[in-house]
């Protein structure tokens, strides 16, 4: 790749070191993709052949950067850093930032340079990234199968640089795709329609003690409060499962053992049962499942009913004894976890799942499987399955070809029949950080892309939204990043309602019955249970990548993204907690954070011009939700904002239209909706030929409620749909304000008309 070379030991990117004392047994292969989709291999070779290598690429000193790792066998998070030192154990995402020398170029957008590492799957190895004392950066490959060895790869990371963060990880991935063929990009996959509805979760409500009749008063409850929830998860405790108490750990009492709970049959439990009592398994399907999934779509109008289950059936897996699971050929296997992983999460030594074992079912027998689960959840009215546990497959791979050979094997059995029975494509991946997964994933759409929201421990709400927000970066060039449930009665739900709606992503609770704040879930929902969704995965600004919005103690965290016609920036101060290295888990460091600054402007939106007219010059109109203020920043200029943490802002940035005679126009959307402008669906400009110098705009907008929209001039006239309508105009600002009455469908129209417009000055 041109720019990207290894000389005298040092590793540059358009002639800035990024690598010093690079080894000889490095090497550089150019990808063979177009000119437009180039970029480097990173290989390395040993004389011995293993099943795991470290190989040192050299030191990494003074150059910013972003990371996205493993801190547990499940979860990636973020971590910034100058030095070699700071990168994690278990990276698979590192973004590096060098500047060009000041007479390359005049653009100072320009002048920076983003320079990507994706550690790949190379054959039977998986590598990563991780840093040592030293400051060296050292490529980690590793089979998973002690039997499984080779002397490295030559295509084991790949190198990809640009001017633009964004489109550096779009290309790169492009071009990963293109000499892998393994996985597919989110823009190829079925979206699948959840994402467009407001759902409910049982976990959080329930958590394994979920029944038929909990469902019941829990979407009952919703209903009343006027926020319907059109899908629902049947989370963790709709199974047949037995604890497995086989397997106690020498030295303990049956009390203090970690019990494994295990698969016994694919059918519901008695709780799921019409009539059912414990120990009876209901023959008759219409008495099972089938029986709540019918009666909750009838009776309180829900599109979609997703179930939960682990991609080796349970926590524990399938019970190798249990009669009704003999034909799978349930095996107790014993998870062998990579240094990698123990250096982040020691404790996965002693976890249930190692100590205990899991039933794997046979890889010759896993589509069976899937097949026989998924077609009775189908037969069922099942629409979905929330898939979990599904890194535990990496730890399995002794005596199947190893972790890259087995997870493949598993997705490609679980996407087949999710295609075959799941039309929409109705599949969320869930506890699936590992590239095993990502690089072997064609179908699945929807990822969780954190670790779970925890309403009880405080040190996670803020780090939970900075993990999300940097994942999705790496993420959401795979799939539909999921930012998980949140609880609607926390004192941090709007915190969390409001990163939901700039973050592109399916929008559910897990309230318990009768334990809501509507406040919040009418700002996200719409009376007929719709969300105002954007458009693509929330990700950090350009100005935020390498800075550390929960750490550095004043660094504000914003996150982009686009709508239909408009774009959304959220604001959030998140410091104060984070993932700690030394403590291995989620913990408090300043339980007195400062407020903290920062500015916003236009281009923290990238892409804004793709929503704006072709003459736009740049002027945006500004909508502060919170502050509920309305102004025009011209081209280049700024705004800002103070926030305290666990305080957050939401900018609808609307560019300016131009009308005839010379006055400008910008839709707002819906005030009262934290991503207001995700209600404008379309926009159309009439200009009048006559000399009147007339101009109609007619708006599509989605929903019910104030609407808003900036006017340089004051309409003459409004209608809605085809009806006149009254609305108010603020000659000072230029805020033109009307009330959308709730119609069926929720689809309505507004035909502003102007005459004899002039321009009138109202910018920052």
């Amino acid at each position: 790749m041109e720019g990207v070379r290894i000389l005298d030991g040092q590793l540059s990117v358009k002639g800035s070191v990024l690598l010093y004392d690079v080894p000889r047994n490095i090497t550089l292969t150019p990808s063979t993709c177009s000119s437009s989709l180039q970029g480097t291999f990173v290989g390395a070779s040993s004389l011995e052949s293993r099943s795991r290598h470290i190989f040192p690429l050299g030191v990494l000193k003074n150059v910013r950067f972003m990371c996205c790792f493993r801190f547990s066998l499940w979860w990636m998070t973020q971590r910034m850093g100058k030095y070699g030192k700071d990168v994690p154990a278990e990276t698979q995402f590192f973004l590096a930032e060098t500047n060009l020398t000041p007479d390359a170029t005049s653009d100072k957008d320009l002048q920076t340079v983003y320079t990507l590492f994706l550690p790949l799957l190379d054959g039977p190895f998986r590598a990563s990234l991780q840093g040592n004392a030293n400051d060296q950066l050292e490529l980690c490959l590793d089979s998973g199968d002690v039997a499984i060895k080779g002397n490295g790869g030559l295509h084991s990371v790949f190198l990809h640089l640009g001017t633009n963060p964004f489109k550096v990880v779009e290309d790169a991935l492009k071009t990963v795709q293109t000499h892998t063929q393994t996985f597919c990009r989110r823009i190829e996959k079925k979206t699948p329609d959840i994402l467009n509805w407001f759902g409910w979760c049982t976990w959080n409500a329930f958590y394994t003690d979920v029944s038929a009749d909990g469902i019941r008063q829990g979407l009952k409850s919703l209903e009343e409060g006027g926020t319907p929830a059109r899908f629902i998860i049947i989370d963790d405790g709709w199974q047949s499962i037995v604890t497995d108490d086989t397997h106690q750990v020498e030295g303990e009492s049956f009390q203090e053992t970690p019990l494994a709970r295990r698969l016994t049959n694919i059918k519901e439990n008695h709780k799921f049962q019409k009539d059912g009592k414990e120990g009876v398994m209901q023959e008759d399907p219409t008495l099972g499942l089938q029986h709540l999934v019918r009666e909750v779509k009838d009776k309180y109008k829900v599109k979609y009913v997703y179930a939960w289950h682990a991609i080796i059936g349970y926590w524990g897996g399938i019970h190798p004894s249990a009669e009704d699971m003999l034909h799978f050929e349930s095996s107790l296997k014993y998870p062998v976890h990579s240094d990698s992983i123990l250096n982040n999460e020691p404790g996965m030594r002693s976890d249930t799942l190692t100590i205990h074992g899991v039933g794997l079912a046979h890889p010759e027998k896993v589509s069976q499987f899937f097949d026989e689960l998924h077609s009775y959840l189908a037969s069922a009215g099942v629409d979905g399955v929330k898939v979990d546990v599904q890194n535990v497959l990496e730890t399995l791979g002794t005596g199947f070809g190893g972790r890259v050979s087995l997870t493949r094997h598993y997705q490609q059995a679980l996407e087949d029949s999710v295609g075959r029975y799941f039309p929409d494509n109705g599949c969320i991946a869930c506890m699936s950080h590992n590239t095993d997964g990502l690089y072997s994933i064609k179908q699945t759409a929807v990822v969780r892309a954190s670790d779970d929201f925890y309403p009880s421990n405080p040190a996670t709400h803020t780090a939970h939204i900075c993990s999300v927000a940097y994942n999705s970066l790496f993420l959401g060039e795979f799939m539909n990043p999921d930012w998980d449930m949140f609880q609607s009665d926390q004192p941090v739900a709007e915190f969390h309602g409001a990163a939901r709606a700039v973050g592109g992503c399916p929008v559910y609770v897990s309230d318990k019955p009768e334990n809501h704040n509507f406040s919040v879930l009418k700002k996200l929902v719409l009376p007929d249970g719709s969300i105002l969704r954007a458009e693509l995965p929330g990700r950090p600004t350009r100005d935020c990548l390498f800075d550390d919005p929960a750490r550095d103690g004043k660094s504000l965290l914003k996150i982009w993204n686009l709508n239909k016609h408009t774009g959304v920036l959220g604001v959030f101060n998140c410091q104060g907690s984070g993932w700690c290295q030394e403590g291995k888990k989620h913990l408090t460091h300043d339980h007195s954070p400062e407020a903290a600054s920062g500015i916003v402007s236009a281009s923290d939106v990238e892409y804004i011009d793709s929503v704006a007219s072709q003459e736009w010059n740049g002027d945006c109109a500004i909508y502060s939700h919170r502050g509920g203020k309305l102004l025009v920043l011209q081209k280049g200029c700024s705004l800002p904002v103070r926030l305290e943490v666990l305080e957050y802002e939401i900018f609808t940035v609307s560019p300016l239209k131009k009308l005839y005679g010379g006055g400008f126009f910008a839709p707002i959307g819906l005030l009262r909706m934290l991503n207001s402008g995700g209600s404008i669906l379309d926009i159309a400009i009439e200009y009048s030929n006559s000399q009147s110098s007339n101009s109609v705009i007619q708006l599509k907008v989605h929903g019910c409620g104030e609407f808003g929209a900036y006017s340089s001039v004051k309409p003459q006239s409004c209608l809605v749909n085809e009806v006149i309508s009254i609305f108010s105009y603020d000659f000072h600002t230029g805020f033109v304000r009307l009330t959308l009455a709730e119609k069926e469908g929720l689809y309505q129209t507004i035909t502003f008309g102007f005459s004899n417009t002039v321009q009138t000055d109202m910018s920052c």
